[in-house]
């Protein structure tokens, strides 16, 4: 299944990123505020709706609420590991995309987040453009 995107301006000039008709709504899970914060406040700039989770917990609570677009998603959770909630996504038939952002930085760390069912993974620290 392939989505189709778009963009529109609003008329106070900023950009809104549509999918399927609707403005995309991205979560963000991670338990460092700064992050979260600053992944947000891009993110929003650059025409997402964005939800935020600082754990495993409210992300479950939130996710029952919305369907989202894509779920961006820290390894290193406080209460549960990132692998394990993204398999549980994945044996649940949860097929958005998932971008892993994480400390954890080396090739078979990389390896087994792509395997678990991620999309993407991307390291910390990284630089936004």
């Amino acid at each position: 299944m392939t989505s189709k995107s778009t963009e529109f301006a609003t008329e106070s000039g900023n950009t809104h990123v549509s999918v399927h008709g609707h403005q995309a709504k991205i979560m963000v899970v991670d338990d460092d505020v700064r992050l979260r914060d600053l992944l947000r406040r891009y993110l929003t700039e650059q025409g997402f709706n964005v939800v935020t989770a600082e754990n495993a917990t409210a992300m479950n609570k939130l996710w029952l609420r919305e369907r989202y677009d894509l779920l961006v998603l820290d390894l290193g959770l406080p209460d549960q590991d990132g692998l394990q909630v993204l398999k549980s996504l994945r044996d649940d038939g949860i097929r958005l995309p998932v971008l892993l952002l994480t400390a954890r930085d080396t090739i078979e760390d990389k390896v087994n987040g792509l395997d678990s069912g991620a999309d993407d993974y991307l390291a910390k620290p990284f630089e936004m453009a």
